[in-house]
């Protein structure tokens, strides 16, 4: 039986204001992500790709049209959605976003200190070996290379074994090669760990490895094509 889908996008529409005017980022998109899953948003840039994750991750809310994560909309109460976010949603960026005062486990165990978790260095390493950075762990950002840190960035996005896994450009700063690598490693995780993964992407080499390649133009999605 096919697993029932871990994000919900049902007909949502988001408008912003600018100078006055309105501006329409997202009309009537539907889509739905489910556990051991890797769809690709492809488009060109202002097409909606960043908005729609913005969406899934809770971080903004639409004008009309529900999003849901693991059956629970996004409409709930601000201490509900703060929950949702650190126990349901992990994010990747392209910038990986790392603290650079800080080592490489250091990083990854962060989230789960200030979830006051237990054993959060024990996790935190264990996540490392599973994208394999086993012995960097005390490495500072700096000393790891592109590759390196957007697996840093994986492993703590994925730390709080999140059910949703939100990528923005994951291999936009990565050479050919090295972006590949990433790619296998997402889609290996995906499918070991039974996340939910949505990716956003200009690259349709990224777009190729996905299961559904999810098109999109002026706000809308013009295709999908599902392997």
């Amino acid at each position: 039986m096919p697993s029932l889908p871990l994000l919900e996008v049902r007909n949502v529409v988001k408008d912003y204001e600018t100078d006055g005017q309105k501006v329409r980022a997202l009309d009537g998109v539907s889509l739905s992500v489910s556990p051991g899953e890797l769809v690709a948003l492809v488009g060109r840039s202002g097409c909606g790709k960043s908005t729609l994750l913005n969406l899934a991750g809770a971080m903004d809310f639409p004008s009309s049209g529900e999003v849901l994560i693991d059956g629970r909309s996004t409409r709930a109460a601000a201490d509900e959605l703060t929950r949702l976010r650190r126990e349901k949603v992990g994010f990747v960026f392209q910038s990986f976003q790392l603290l650079h005062t800080l080592s490489a486990v250091e990083n990854v165990e962060l989230p789960l200190l200030l979830a006051g978790r237990e054993k959060a260095r024990e996790t935190a390493l264990e996540r490392l070996r599973a994208v394999d950075l086993d012995g960097l762990q005390h490495r500072l950002p700096h000393q790891l290379s592109g590759g390196q840190m957007q697996r840093v960035a994986i492993a703590r996005a994925l730390v709080a074994a999140p059910r949703l896994l939100l990528a923005d450009e994951p291999t936009g700063n990565l050479d050919n090669t090295t972006g590949a690598t990433i790619l296998d490693l997402l889609l290996r995780l995906t499918r070991e760990q039974q996340t939910a993964t949505l990716m956003a992407t200009h690259s349709m080499e990224a777009a190729a490895v996905a299961d559904s390649v999810v098109t999109m133009r002026d706000g809308k999605i013009s295709d999908v094509k599902r392997k």
